[in-house]
């Protein structure tokens, strides 16, 4: 029995590695894609058009392993957790890859213009982003909450980011209609990195259910909070 039960946790610590492995390609995918649109390097772009496959087997490889362990093994209440956390966190892995995909396609239908301006809040959006889905994945592997509660304010921060530039460019496009197309491209990818970080954020909330056993929208609070945060201020109201 403790033989059996030995194996089933070298498994379960194999496929925390593979997560983790999948984790690392699909944030540097994003580190790419955004570089890509900063220097305007279409080979970039290029390679994390390729990069999708990859991660999309890895993506296979892994909910494979999940499913072997629940057909072959007698899990108990924490090892499902661990199990059915994995498969929630992989889907969301595997779609911080697309928006990865998203921002590589942008960069390379920008790769042959002159920006209107330099390119600045974007990768600072994105460095908060990679760090907050680092963070995640150390919270699951630490099984350490107070990283699952930074993830979540790091993310309000994101929103701001967001809201700002959001303001910004809607500004700026008023003031010279010749940048629309531009600006827009701009903003949807600030939009893909926001999205980035909400699942990044979906992560962390399933890493404090492996731990507590308990389902919870960590996020709700510190939405209500920004809420009225803005509500306080003199700009008009956003919902975060």
């Amino acid at each position: 029995m403790r033989r059996t039960r030995q194996a089933f946790d070298e498994q379960l610590e194999q496929l925390q590695q593979r997560l983790l492995e999948m984790s690392a390609f699909v944030e540097a995918m994003l580190e790419k894609a955004v570089r890509a649109l900063r220097d305007q390097d279409a080979a970039l772009a290029q390679a994390v058009l390729a990069d999708d496959d990859t991660a999309d087997k890895m993506d296979l490889e892994i909910e494979q392993h999940c499913m072997r362990l629940l057909a072959l093994q007698q899990p108990m209440s924490r090892d499902l957790r661990i199990i059915g956390t994995t498969m929630k966190v992989i889907a969301d892995v595997e779609r911080i890859g697309d928006y990865s995909v998203d921002v590589a396609r942008t960069a390379l239908r920008l790769a042959g213009s002159r920006y209107f301006k330099p390119l600045v809040d974007i990768p600072k959006m994105a460095e908060l982003v990679g760090t907050m889905l680092r963070d995640a994945l150390q919270a699951l592997v630490h099984h350490d909450l107070d990283l699952v509660a930074k993830v979540v304010r790091d993310d309000d921060e994101v929103d701001r980011m967001w809201y700002r530039l959001l303001d910004e460019l809607e500004m700026k496009m008023q003031q010279d209609p010749s940048i629309v197309p531009q600006a827009i491209a701009f903003l949807l990818v600030a939009r893909y990195l926001e999205r980035v970080a909400d699942h990044t954020v979906n992560i962390a909330e399933r890493v404090a259910y492996m731990e507590t056993g308990r389902m919870e929208d960590l996020a709700a609070s510190h939405r209500a909070d920004y809420a009225e945060e803005k509500a306080g201020s003199d700009e008009p109201p956003r919902a975060p």
